[in-house]
């Protein structure tokens, strides 16, 4: 069957963007060094023009407009394959971009089924109840923390004029302390008391204790 209809030719793969930019960036180092080597020539064409006369002056002019015009020649097509590459460079961005935005999006995607799974695990109403008695809770302790904080027996009415007669009463009390004591007076506090030093029914007898510390009978 083969020999009647023929076998189908194999069709090689197209190029790579990256085997065709390097292509065209061969082609384009080349034809910069073609024009760098014009170049060089029309400087030699134009000296000789300074120093050239008559025929030999058409001759170097005639030259020097051919080097030229193959220059520029060699300049338009440079431009062209400049483009060219520049268009297959930003073909493969795209690419790459688009290979990119495929593996976001598959990403994003699991996230987002990953996500509902998650939430379907949590209860809206559930956690607001919790955050609520949370709240409630730590009301009821900061009340309890300030009924055990709060003082007992002490007067609120207290003000600066309190204060300040206080002070001053201290102050006079100094005073006079120190006054008794520069007059060589014993201060108040120190001197004796006038209540009587043994009581006026007199002390008790002794009474004599046995060898256990038991009362002994008085005899007659």
């Amino acid at each position: 069957m083969k020999r009647l209809f023929g076998s189908k030719k194999e069709v090689p793969p197209p190029p790579s963007l990256d085997e065709a930019g390097g292509n065209v960036g061969t082609r384009v180092d080349a034809l910069d060094e073609k024009i760098k080597k014009l170049d060089a020539e029309l400087r030699v064409h134009k000296e000789k023009l300074k120093t050239s006369r008559g025929g030999a002056k058409q001759l170097a002019t005639k030259r020097a407009m051919a080097c030229l015009k193959k220059k520029r020649m060699y300049e338009t097509q440079r431009d062209q394959l400049a483009n060219q590459q520049f268009n297959i460079e930003q073909a493969g961005f795209a690419i790459e971009s688009a290979k990119d935005t495929v593996t976001t999006v598959s990403a994003m995607k699991a996230a987002s089924t990953q996500l509902k799974k998650q939430y379907k695990e949590f209860n809206v109403d559930e956690i607001e109840d919790m955050t609520d008695d949370l709240a409630d809770m730590m009301e009821d302790m900061n009340e309890i923390n300030e009924a055990m904080g709060r003082s007992y027996a002490c007067p609120d009415d207290v003000d600066e004029a309190d204060l300040e007669a206080e002070l001053d009463l201290l102050g006079d009390e100094l005073e006079a302390e120190e006054l008794e004591m520069e007059s060589g007076a014993q201060p108040s506090y120190l001197q004796p008391s006038d209540m009587p030093e043994t009581p006026a029914g007199g002390l008790e007898e002794k009474v004599n204790e046995d060898e256990f510390g038991l009362p002994q009978a008085q005899q007659a």
